[in-house]
């Protein structure tokens, strides 16, 4: 146990105040999805939602209906048995693993490389530790514990997303690129990597390509600067492979559009938490329902659930969208592909 203890599970969240009241100064080319200004989802979001609807919410909502506990969880977690990524240098492109380490944060490797999605080692999604969502369990491998990180892929600014004392540890460690959408980068120390990219844009990795796709979300840290960064996820592509990181969205046309254009995903990571209240959570989150459409939509090979069971964003229990996941397919023809979920630290293969 003190060897345990001696590694990272969770770090402090590091205070970023000046998140919550700055308005940035950036600018770029109006396009289809942004207007000089801001940018917007190209399907609208429908009336009957607003801001206020959402702040009458958050000052109502109980934020602590899991009522997990954290050092039975913990012990829970260090006492099982467990497997630990490796270092692969000679493994061929076509040998895929994925590794959950929590919420919308995935190790893939890929071959001999190594990516992080959506870095979150921080006890708390917010700019200050010990306020707003708390950690339910520990992330599922130490930070010690990972192999060399290539890159990271950064859906978006959204603190449960973005943890500046992670992307801090890790590019102490690896100085690794920081693949994210555009505007994003002002938000990051300086000293980082950041490559900014907008929806269908591609960069190459080694014989890998990375094309930064639409998601249907919003982006924001504080007050005064609502969807002035771009949000979106992530294709990774060798030859026919495709691997598909969703970041976080609600369900539109564009999981079919990355078909169409990348191919059937040998895997997709697609998010199945954070979806009640259904009224306010539909446009911008998936409920597992939604999550399994876009599965089909994509023909992924499989899919694995990611963004839940880690912080309590919202009102749905904490097992409810696995269990609703598996309701879902139940209704669907036995022969749909898999849609995997899995433990904290636990991998597929792929």
């Amino acid at each position: 146990m003190n060897n345990v203890e001696q590694k990272h599970f969770q770090l402090p969240t590091e205070a970023c105040w000046s998140h919550t009241w700055r308005k940035p100064k950036l600018q770029f080319l109006p396009s289809n999805h942004y207007d000089g200004a801001q940018f917007f989802n190209p399907i609208a979001c429908p009336e009957g939602r607003s801001q206020t609807d959402l702040l009458k919410w958050l000052l109502k909502r109980k934020s602590n209906s899991w009522n997990v506990n954290p050092q039975q969880e913990a012990q829970q977690f260090f006492t099982a048995p467990s497997a630990l990524p490796q270092l692969r240098p000679h493994a061929s492109l076509d040998d895929w693993q994925v590794w959950f380490v929590g919420h919308a944060t995935v190790l893939i490797q890929i071959g001999p490389y190594n990516f992080l999605t959506d870095p979150v080692w921080a006890e708390h999604a917010s700019p200050k530790q010990g306020r707003g969502p708390k950690r339910a369990c520990p992330a599922g491998i130490a930070l010690e514990d990972l192999p060399t990180i290539h890159a990271v892929f950064l859906s978006h600014n959204h603190y449960d997303h973005m943890d500046l004392a992670t992307l801090k540890w890790l590019n102490h460690q690896f100085a690794m690129p920081i693949y994210t959408g555009l505007g994003n980068a002002w938000y990051l120390p300086p000293d980082l990597h950041v490559i900014e990219m907008d929806w269908w844009q591609s960069a190459l990795f080694k014989e890998l390509k990375i094309v930064y796709t639409p998601a249907q979300h919003g982006s924001g840290r504080g007050a005064r600067d609502q969807n002035m960064a771009l949000w979106g996820g992530f294709s990774i592509l060798h030859g026919q492979d495709h691997c598909f990181f969703a970041g976080d969205t609600g369900y539109s046309p564009h999981f079919k559009e990355i078909q169409t254009r990348m191919g059937a995903p040998r895997v997709a990571l697609l998010p199945i938490g954070s979806y009640e209240p259904r009224n306010l959570m539909r446009y911008m989150h998936m409920n597992p329902e939604d999550a399994f459409q876009a599965h089909k939509d994509l023909h992924s090979k499989c899919s694995l659930a990611i963004h839940y069971r880690t912080f309590e964003l919202t009102d749905e229990g904490r097992e409810q969208p696995e269990a609703d996941l598996h309701h879902a397919m139940k209704r669907s023809s036995k022969l749909m592909n898999p849609f995997y979920c899995i433990r904290e630290g636990k991998k597929l293969i792929v």
